[in-house]
């Protein structure tokens, strides 16, 4: 293993969380990560040991896994549905804070037949498991997007997915009914990375460690 650090850090709702704290932490991208024509998903930063991977939420804990990348930043919502065994997530950073919650159709019942539901969502085993624990068999139906569809075009009863305001619900005619986890980003580290990299990694662990104490506790 090399000395080159590769930082994964995911698109969409946690990237304008995550760069104040990478910033402070010492870990500054170059300019054209900020620059929205670029479809780059690899970047130098301010330490050119340091380099930085843009990709999906859920490739982050892949990337870092496998070593591609050595740490990252991820919703704890991807940590549990992977379950990676290579994955370390030694901090919760205190952003991105969300839940995954089960919504139906306001006013609209979904009974349970026969111990069996069918439910849309983009996190079938964090399903799977919650149902299973009710003593309930759901049948998951796999969408990485417009979850909120599906109990109206009769793909599904309810679906399980990621909730901030609830607009979204609301906008589309369902209701929260139950939530699943309370979900925050966490920094992840490449298990063997840490122990043969422990001049570098454990160190930088460290420093967010300290940064996101405040957030974390708030």
């Amino acid at each position: 293993m090399t000395d080159r650090i590769i930082f994964a850090i995911p698109k969409g709702r946690i990237l304008d969380e995550a760069l104040p704290l990478m910033q402070s932490a010492g870990i500054e991208p170059e300019a054209a990560f900020f620059d929205d024509a670029s479809r780059a998903l690899l970047f130098a930063t301010h330490d050119p040991a340091i380099s930085i991977i843009r990709v999906r939420a859920f490739d982050v804990a892949t990337f870092v896994a496998h070593g591609a990348a050595q740490i990252g930043i991820v919703g704890s919502d991807v940590i549990d549905e992977f379950d990676y065994s290579e994955l370390y997530a030694p901090v919760d950073l205190g952003i991105g804070k969300c839940r995954i919650s089960v919504a139906m159709p306001d006013g609209v019942s979904d009974p349970t037949n026969g111990g069996h539901i069918r439910v849309a969502t983009k996190y079938p085993t964090t399903t799977r498991r919650y149902y299973q624990n009710k003593g309930i068999q759901a049948e998951c139906v796999k969408l990485n997007g417009a979850m909120e569809l599906a109990p109206s075009l009769g793909l599904a009863g309810r679906i399980v997915d990621l909730v901030s305001s609830g607009r979204t619900l609301a906008e589309n005619g369902l209701v929260e009914t139950d939530v699943i986890s309370q979900v925050s980003a966490r920094l992840i580290v490449n298990r063997a990375a840490y122990k043969m990299m422990s001049g570098v990694i454990p160190a930088m662990v460290e420093r967010f460690r300290l940064l996101a104490e405040p957030r974390a506790a708030a």
